[in-house]
This record gives structure tokens, C-alpha cells and sequence, in this order.
């Protein structure tokens, strides 16, 4: 089996990642940057044959190859943690063990699905995950599209998804006109945001209203939006569901890392609670592509003994107010909280209802019972889900994290 050591590894290849990689990387140290996606960019600049390179990871890119002692590795899942400072990872079907002097966490969030009756129809899918999947090639010309949730990801996906031939048929916000408006009006202390509002402006936009239902035989052909005690039903070929994104701290958990609620504890420096692990971007909160990059750069610094400029913590500070008034403005309100229908499918990998797990006291109790959590994504969906309705803790996944090939495990275990 394939190893290797390096003076700072990241795992991430979004804003945050690529930021951080850069500063290590200028410094001469040996730096390794690892992401499961085929080409680095994240979510927000995610490569694909209909996605334009962004501007910034252009720059990146380029510079990158210049170096020679940053290596970036794609399509690389990380399974586990193997023995003091090391990490277990498959790349294309080799099994590898990355060993470290400096971790840096920058493994961003995901979408938080929440389960409404039908939502397990083929054309059913996140929201982001929609944009994905149209930045990745598949075609949407044509179809009628119903975008639902809460944040400000809803007119990205919405607008991405018109750009490439879509009829966008509303866009469905769960927080309310009030709380959109204020928030709206407080983009004036970030006039790039302000633009990027006025680029984006929505039409067919409605606040204070949730997804209750998806309707259709073999896939999706209608979904009812309930305002308070109005319900209407629109025809549409896909629905795209997102309540905003959960930090992902996968792997910080296992390691030991301490958290802030939903996300990675971090002190003023991006330090972890374990020594020499650090943690930037969305997994130590959700705060936007421009706090990511910021914070990349300023966990790289202080991994490397490095000052921390004053213009840096400046902007952070600014950027994270910008994050508070976000998660403020679409805080989930009492509608999107409410729990569907007791035959509701809420554990899709096992196809275990809402009613089946609410039947019993604590998620440990219910994973025993039932099987929820225990398929592929580990309780990543339902777990969340579980948590915001019944208040229980987050489900923790276990190694290997992700699905793996049977003898990267043989590799692994005899290489201990």
C-alpha cells in the first residue's frame, strides 16, 4: 500500500481549501490537498462540461502547477483515520495512507433535506444538488422546475438552472417577507452582495411557504406549496428541495474534534481542540464562499507559524456579521419544522418512516429498532432531519465513511 507524509495536509478543495493550500504552498512547505470531487473547486466552483472555470480557481489552477511541492489529489475519498496522524484514502482503487505534521479541515457543508410526502419520486433532489447535476451536464431545457427551501442558494440554483434552458415554474421560500426584505436591505454594507441580489432578482419568488407534497406515478408530475392555510398545486417536471446547509464535520468527529453546536470549535487562530489540527470554511460554520477564503488562508498561517495580518481579521470579522445576518434572515421558522405525516419515508437507505423512528425515545434506540442511519450516507440525511425535529443529538458516521472497496479495508488492515 501506497504512503506518503506531508508538512501540511487539507482536505477540501472548495474556497476555503485551495485559499489554504495556496499560503502553505508559497511557503515552500511540502502540502497535500485532497477532495472526492474529480477536479478541485467545491460546490460553489464546481467544474463540469456546463460550468464556466471561474475566475479565482483559473488563477489557482495555473499557479498551482508552477509548484512543486503542493500535490493535488482528486477523486480521493477519505475512509478513516489510520494510527497517530495518518489518514486512510482511496484513490481510484488504490488504497493510500497520508500521513501529516499539520492537518487542515476544510471539508465545507452539506444540504440539509428535510422529508415531505413524495419527496422519494424520481425528480426529487436537493437543491444543490441540482445545481451539481446541471454543472455536471444534465440537460434541463425545457423543464418545468420548482426550487423550495430557504437561502440564499435558491437564486443561484434558480438562476444556473434558467441559464441552461430551464422553466424555473417558483421559487419557494420558507422565511418570511419580512425577514427576506430586512435582509435584502442590509446588503448595503456588502455592495458586492448587493449586485450579486440585483444579478440574481427573482421572479415568481413567494416567502413564507414550504414544500407539503410531491405528486406522480413513476416520477414527479405536480408538488403542493402550503402559505399558512392556502395550498396550491403546480405542475412541474423536478423538484429542488434545500433547507439551507449543515456544517460537515465527518471527519473532525472522528478525530476528536470538539464542536460548536453543529460545527467545528475553533479559537482566533482557526485551531481545533486537537494540536496541529486546524479547521476553515463551512465546516466550522456556514458563512459563504468570501469567509471561506479568509479563513483557509488564515488557518494555513497559523499551522505554519505565520502572522496573521490585521487586514485579515478584519475581513473575517466582516464576513462573519454578513453570515449572522443570513442565518437570521432564513432561520427555519415553524412551517418548515413541522414534522410530515407519520408514513413519510424519512430514512431513505432503509426506507424507514417518520413514524417508525419518532416511535422511539433517542436515535441510538431507534437505529437498533428500525435500521435508520444504517444504510450508505450513515444518518448524514435522516440524522439531520431527526435532529431538528425530535431535538436528538447528530448522528456520528462510522469508518469507513463513505462506501470502499473491500481490499483498500485488506490493505489497511495489514499495513497496521
Amino acid at each position: 500500500m501506497k504512503t506518503d507524509r506531508f508538512d501540511v495536509l487539507i482536505i477540501g478543495a472548495g474556497p476555503a481549501g485551495l485559499a489554504a493550500a495556496d499560503e502553505a504552498a508559497r511557503t515552500g512547505a511540502r502540502t497535500a490537498l485532497i477532495d472526492d470531487n474529480p477536479r478541485p473547486g467545491g460546490q460553489i466552483w464546481r467544474q463540469g462540461p456546463q460550468a464556466a472555470l471561474a475566475a479565482p480557481l483559473r488563477v489557482w489552477l495555473d499557479e498551482a502547477r508552477a509548484r512543486p511541492n503542493l500535490v493535488v489529489m482528486s477523486g480521493a475519498k477519505v475512509i478513516g483515520t489510520h494510527g497517530d496522524k495518518s489518514l486512510l484514502i482511496e484513490q481510484e482503487g488504490v488504497a493510500r495512507v497520508i500521513g501529516w505534521t499539520k492537518l487542515i479541515l476544510c471539508t465545507g457543508a452539506r444540504e440539509r433535506l428535510l422529508p415531505f410526502e413524495g419527496w422519494t419520486l424520481p425528480g426529487v433532489t436537493g437543491a444543490g444538488g441540482l445545481q451539481a447535476m446541471i454543472k455536471g451536464g444534465m440537460p434541463v431545457r425545457g423543464e418545468r422546475i420548482v426550487i423550495a427551501g430557504s437561502g440564499p442558494l435558491l437564486l443561484a440554483v434558480a438562476d444556473t438552472a434558467r441559464k441552461h434552458g430551464a422553466d424555473v415554474r417558483a421559487m419557494i421560500e420558507q422565511a418570511s417577507f419580512g425577514d427576506v426584505a430586512r435582509f435584502v436591505a442590509s446588503l448595503v454594507r456588502t455592495p458586492g452582495k448587493l449586485a450579486q441580489a440585483f444579478a440574481l432578482r427573482p421572479a415568481r419568488y413567494r416567502t413564507g411557504s414550504v414544500v407539503v407534497k410531491a405528486h406522480g406515478e413513476t416520477r414527479v408530475e405536480a408538488v403542493t406549496i402550503r402559505r399558512g392555510a392556502t395550498q396550491q398545486t403546480i405542475e412541474t417536471d423536478r423538484i429542488a428541495c434545500g433547507y439551507g446547509l449543515v456544517p460537515n464535520t465527518t471527519l473532525a468527529l472522528a478525530l476528536g474534534c470538539e464542536m460548536n453546536d453543529a460545527a467545528i470549535r475553533i479559537d482566533d487562530a482557526q485551531r481545533t481542540s486537537l494540536e496541529n489540527v486546524y479547521a476553515a470554511g463551512e465546516c466550522t460554520g456556514i458563512g459563504g464562499m468570501e469567509l471561506s477564503r479568509i479563513e483557509g488562508a488564515i488557518a494555513a498561517r497559523a499551522a505554519l507559524g505565520l502572522p496573521v495580518g490585521a487586514q485579515q481579521h478584519q475581513a473575517r470579522s466582516r464576513w462573519r456579521a454578513f453570515a449572522g445576518r443570513v442565518d437570521h434572515a432564513f432561520a427555519l421558522g415553524d412551517a418548515a419544522r413541522a414534522i410530515p405525516p407519520g408514513d413519510t419515508v424519512m430514512c431513505r437507505c432503509e426506507d424507514v418512516t417518520i413514524g417508525d423512528i419518532a416511535a422511539h425515545a433517542h436515535w441510538r434506540d431507534a437505529k437498533l429498532q428500525t435500521r435508520c442511519g444504517m444504510g450508505p450516507c450513515q444518518g448524514r440525511i435522516c440524522g439531520e432531519a431527526a435532529a431538528l425535529y425530535f431535538g436528538w443529538p447528530r448522528a456520528k458516521a462510522r469508518e469507513p465513511f463513505v462506501p470502499v472497496r473491500v481490499d483498500t479495508l485488506i490493505a489497511a488492515s495489514e499495513a497496521e
